[in-house]
């Protein structure tokens, strides 16, 4: 029989460039699909994952045989501070209905996806699969990190009682195509695109929060659709994976925000308003162990990615979530 893989949060960041990949690789190539594979990316008007009879139901009109799981509520640092029982609570809810259904329906392999947040806050640096238990998370997001550090502990629960094949995927800050442009609520880069656009065409100021000091480390959209393929078809292992450009390939916000000043043809005043807070100054994670098993395995260069992601704003944008 050939497979069925589903993919929660099918319509999110990565979902969407997981469906791009597969679309447009070709079949039986390394990212490409297997022939006769179907991908469904099921989103939420197919079924509420906090309902674990929604959750049942989906998984019986799919009947999946693999699953990638994206689904989560996710919000920016500030709804994350707000409503940490909220987030502490319904993604223990999608998480611990995604892994039963898919325990209780065979599935032959479960990638879950956590965050870089699940870390500790005070941790020697650089991050890696091994430290994720060994303090407690930043305060600011500590119920969904909790929630997301329990995927890890499940995955290993289930495999010790039931020898079922969970794993979890550790992307670091992801941008992309389909991203979320809101200028609150948005990760840094899809904010920045978005605010220096409006400076654009309102002819005012780009004012960039914070003194553009910090370093991160960012993942194409597409780069991660490729290595979660190839976790489904090559990483058996129940330990998690980070999932992430090295740590040499850093990036200032300031070096973010020229480029894309750059690629949006910006060219008015451009400014950095340092009363405004950094946060954390860097968290440097190692892709060591997904390099050694990976192999040849070559990631967007920045500015080519960022330059992508500007010219899909742009062209999408009356659509774009913003």
């Amino acid at each position: 029989m050939p497979n069925t893989v589903l993919v929660t949060g099918g319509s999110g960041l990565v979902g969407k460039a997981i469906e791009h990949i597969i679309n447009t690789e070709a079949e039986g190539s390394r990212f490409g699909k297997l022939p006769g594979e179907k991908w469904i990316f099921a989103r939420s008007a197919d079924g509420d994952l906090r309902d674990v009879e929604q959750t049942k139901k989906m998984y019986e009109k799919y009947k999946p045989t693999h699953v990638i799981h994206l689904a989560a509520l996710v919000g920016g640092l500030f709804k994350n501070m707000k409503y940490k029982l909220t987030f502490l609570r319904d993604n223990l809810a999608i998480n611990s209905n995604v892994l039963e259904i898919s325990h209780q329906n065979k599935v032959e392999k479960v990638i879950s996806c956590l965050s870089t947040c699940v870390f500790p806050d005070k941790v020697e640096y650089p991050l890696d699969e091994n430290k994720i238990h060994i303090g407690e998370p930043h305060d600011s997001n500590f119920g969904y990190a909790y929630a997301k550090r329990m995927v890890d502990v499940q995955d290993r629960a289930y495999k010790e009682e039931f020898g079922d094949n969970f794993t979890s995927a550790i992307p670091t800050n992801v941008f992309g195509p389909h991203d979320n442009f809101q200028l609150e609520d948005a990760h840094v880069i899809p904010a920045l695109i978005h605010k220096c656009y409006l400076a654009k065409q309102n002819k005012t100021p780009f004012v960039v929060a914070g003194s553009g000091k910090p370093l991160r480390q960012f993942i194409y959209s597409y780069d991660l659709a490729k290595l979660f393929i190839w976790m489904l078809r090559s990483y058996d292992d129940v330990t998690p994976l980070i999932l992430s450009v090295g740590e040499d390939e850093e990036v200032s916000i300031k070096q973010v925000a020229d480029a894309i000043v750059k690629a949006v043809g910006f060219k008015g005043e451009y400014t950095f308003d340092t009363t405004r807070a950094d946060g954390q100054f860097r968290k440097p994670a190692s892709n060591g162990k997904l390099m050694g098993l990976v192999g040849d395995f070559k990631f967007t260069p920045f500015e080519d990615a960022l330059d992508n992601t500007v010219a899909w704003f742009v062209a999408n944008y009356e659509n774009a979530r913003k």
